[in-house]
């Protein structure tokens, strides 16, 4: 059984290598639709959902996987940063705060479909000016939602829930999900 990620994230793409030794990477290309007035988890999985169709309806004879992570802060979903600005404006916003990580999960296989969330509760430390300047001038918070990566030091205090789900994979979730999806 071929096995497909529809993402190019190099960090779904490690996280992946957890519970499958091989698949492919062919990354969805679409153009994402958001509707904001769903809830967040719906939205979440309504983004996954579209990247798997999009994959699966050329690659119909695989198993294909689509994720999509959305931070939400205070009801509003908070996506990648446009730039340099917009990212060090989120770190601000997020500081000393707390907030939760969605990522929703599309499995595709033959005729089944199965679509699911994960979510986790995450608060930040505070962090300073300087802090956030160097962080952004380093680039690690300006292709991820949130403007930020929980494995970069010094940026989360706690979290509640799955570590693997903030990176951007859940992969306990998506283990599951593939092991339902074979039956």
């Amino acid at each position: 059984m071929q096995y497909i990620l529809a993402s190019a994230s190099p960090r779904r793409c490690e996280l992946l290598k957890q519970i499958l030794p091989r698949f492919d990477v062919i990354p969805a290309t679409g153009a994402e639709c958001v509707n904001l007035s769903l809830f967040p988890e719906q939205i979440a999985c309504s983004l996954a959902e579209h990247k798997c169709d999009e994959v699966f309806s050329s690659h119909a004879g695989a198993t294909v996987i689509g994720c999509d992570t959305i931070v939400v802060y205070e009801g509003e979903v908070l996506g990648k940063p446009k730039n340099r600005e917009d990212a060090a404006k989120t770190l601000k916003r997020l500081s000393g705060k707390t907030h939760y990580v969605i990522t929703g999960v599309c499995v595709r296989r033959g005729d089944k479909k199965l679509v699911n969330y994960d979510k986790t509760e995450v608060r930040f430390n505070v962090l300073s000016d300087d802090f956030i300047k160097i962080y952004v001038d380093g680039g690690s918070p300006l292709d991820k939602a949130g403007s930020y990566g929980i494995q970069d030091e010094g940026v989360v205090k706690e979290y509640f829930g799955s570590y693997t789900n903030v990176v951007g994979l859940p992969v306990s979730l998506v283990k599951d999900m593939l092991e339902r999806i074979a039956q």
